[in-house]
């Protein structure tokens, strides 16, 4: 059986900023009635020990844990030196997510940069996440790659955004401590079919993201390519309601349900308030009763 987890796409911004504390998300998160948190390294104050044995309390004091860390590393800078910050920086989150008892930790390729050769790209990739890999079997956490499109702090989109470069950097780290966050509304993004890219990598999916994008009315997928270069995500991009939108997810649960899938999905939703986000969850474990049961 799946777990269901929550991530507050609407208030990044307010919590990396100080708008909202982490502890206050924790509170109003408990009448989502979810199993667990993800969290964004960016919520975290500090990587003290105390502090994060402090986070970890308050959400096991909900009847909740922290079951992964949403992290978006930046593997495609061209410096040698600056790469090895990324995967410091990486390392570290892993760290962290250990600390707070999760047991995912999400990675991205990085930017897909105009001047960066993708031959160059998927080796920097590559090579950068194996990087990482001895710290996260040590720590016993899985790191996640997600088929991503555009970190909102980000100049340009994902570089391994399409399924094939996607594809081609998962399967050349064969590690059993490295797989996949799947988001199906990403793919769609992509221009990919959300479906047909987990039948390609359903085996090896560790976590998911559960969400429904929507263009905004009169927008195309054609004019999201021309936006690159503007910083963080497309206007033309919105998320809604889990299940009202383009996604089949009977049909993404029962393909999981095939691969005897029992890793959490977590909801990325609450653009516009908590009710919305409820919604979203009620959706989910309707949907998880009526395929995994």
């Amino acid at each position: 059986m799946i777990s269901i987890a929550a991530f507050p796409k609407c208030w990044i911004e307010d919590i990396c900023g100080g708008k909202m504390t982490l502890f206050e998300w924790i509170e109003l998160s408990a009448s989502l009635q979810c199993e667990g948190l993800e969290l964004y390294s960016g919520f975290l104050q500090s990587f003290e020990q105390d502090y994060l044995k402090e986070v970890k309390r308050r959400i096991e004091s909900l009847g909740m844990c922290m079951p992964m860390m949403c992290y978006s590393p930046d593997f495609t800078l061209p410096d040698a030196d600056a790469r090895k910050r990324e995967v410091e920086k990486q390392i570290k989150m892993i760290q962290v997510t250990a600390e707070l008892g999760g047991k995912f930790c999400r990675t991205l390729s990085g930017q897909g940069r105009p001047d960066v050769k993708v031959e160059d790209g998927t080796d920097w990739v590559v090579q950068s996440i194996e990087l990482c890999l001895p710290t996260a079997e040590k720590c016993g956490i899985h790191l996640v790659i997600e088929n991503h499109y555009k970190d909102g702090y980000w100049k340009y989109k994902e570089f391994a955004q399409k399924k094939e470069l996607f594809l081609a950097i998962l399967n050349r780290i064969p590690s059993p401590f490295f797989g996949v966050q799947y988001d199906p509304s990403n793919a769609i993004v992509a221009g990919d079919d959300p479906i047909e890219l987990l039948e390609l990598v359903k085996n090896r999916v560790k976590t998911m993201h559960a969400s429904d994008r929507y263009l905004v009315e009169g927008a195309t997928l054609e004019e999201l390519k021309e936006a690159d270069g503007a910083l963080g995500y497309s206007q033309k991009l919105c998320h809604g309601v889990t299940g009202r939108g383009l996604n089949d997810y009977r049909k993404i649960f029962s393909v999981l349900k095939s691969v005897r899938f029992s890793g959490w999905v977590s909801i990325e939703d609450g653009m516009n308030g908590l009710e919305e986000m409820k919604q979203s969850v009620d959706f989910l474990k309707a949907m998880r009763t009526e395929v995994f049961s």
